[in-house]
């Protein structure tokens, strides 16, 4: 909140951010590297303030320094612009809680429940308001109920957190016939987005690429591009999907792996493009860029 010094978190989140980018400069033995992204938040509790730093890098190094330097000038700084107010702050419990990539893979702190939805939380900054949305997730055992389905419940949060208006969720089997009646459906009740998870990889039973392309006007390659491209930061098996978007009448119809972890990456790299890539589909006019700006 303010104090006579300013806005005490966003001033603490400029502070971690510019730490995390300084990293190398401050401990002797860290790789000077190139940050793709840093992110700050806090999670406010009546007496306590949860800072949480994430940083994205692609390189053969680790990032959990440059996290761990972020998180930790951004706490000082909050102690700094507030201990005017009360003197008696602590900082405590200062942790890595999960890291990705590397010889590692996965890593997540034994005593700390796993942070699961970083991706699709605050890091995609874009509305769905008055856009009409469905969402279909392709697996035979998920349909069968063997387990529960998260790709699909993953793209239905996203656009349900930035206003969207739910049109239908289901969950179908990887077959032809199935996921023809979904896409019709969609796009005779004038969906603006239809987002489908799975059947986007190479066996015989992924069946989604062909099976919308059947009924489409249009391939938007772009969005299956991205996905490939920001996917492969993390594993080279991302080239392997063939994820793309197509229009079938006037919806937007955007393919999504089956992976909940990759879905969350697509959601990252292209879930910005959607409500613009509507606006096109709609003829309204597109003559700002996606920072505002004019073309």
């Amino acid at each position: 909140g303010d104090s006579p010094k300013g806005n005490i978190l966003s001033i603490a989140e400029v502070a971690g951010i510019m730490a995390a980018k300084n990293t190398s400069s401050l401990l002797p033995l860290c790789h000077p590297l190139i940050l793709d992204s840093v992110r700050i938040w806090f999670d406010l509790d009546v007496e306590q303030v949860h800072a949480n730093c994430e940083v994205v890098c692609h390189a053969k190094t680790g990032v959990e320094m440059e996290a761990l330097v972020g998180l930790n000038i951004c706490l000082l700084t909050i102690y700094d612009l507030a201990k005017a107010v009360d003197p008696v702050i602590e900082l405590s419990d200062i942790h890595l809680q999960t890291k990705e990539g590397g010889k590692s893979g996965v890593w997540n702190h034994p005593k700390k429940a796993a942070i699961t939805d970083l991706s699709t939380q605050a890091s995609v900054d874009v509305s769905f308001r008055n856009l009409k949305f469905a969402v279909g997730a392709l697996s035979d055992r998920a349909s069968q109920g063997v387990y529960q389905d998260e790709s699909g419940a993953l793209l239905r949060n996203f656009c349900n957190d930035r206003d969207g208006i739910e049109k239908f969720y289901k969950v179908i089997p990887d077959e032809k016939e199935a996921l023809l009646g979904l896409v019709r459906e969609a796009a005779e009740d004038k969906v603006d987005v239809l987002l489908l998870t799975g059947g986007t990889g190479i066996s015989e039973r992924d069946i989604t690429p062909d099976t919308v392309k059947e009924l489409s006007s249009k391939e938007l390659i772009g969005f299956g591009e991205l996905q490939r491209q920001f996917g492969s930061r993390y594993t080279k098996a991302s080239w392997l999907s063939r994820s793309s978007a197509y229009v079938v009448n006037e919806t937007l119809v955007i393919l999504f792996p089956g992976n909940p972890k990759a879905v969350k990456q697509g959601l990252e790299c292209v879930g910005s493009l959607i409500p613009h890539a509507i606006r096109m589909l709609r003829g309204e006019s597109h003559h700002e860029n996606l920072n505002g700006g004019k073309r």
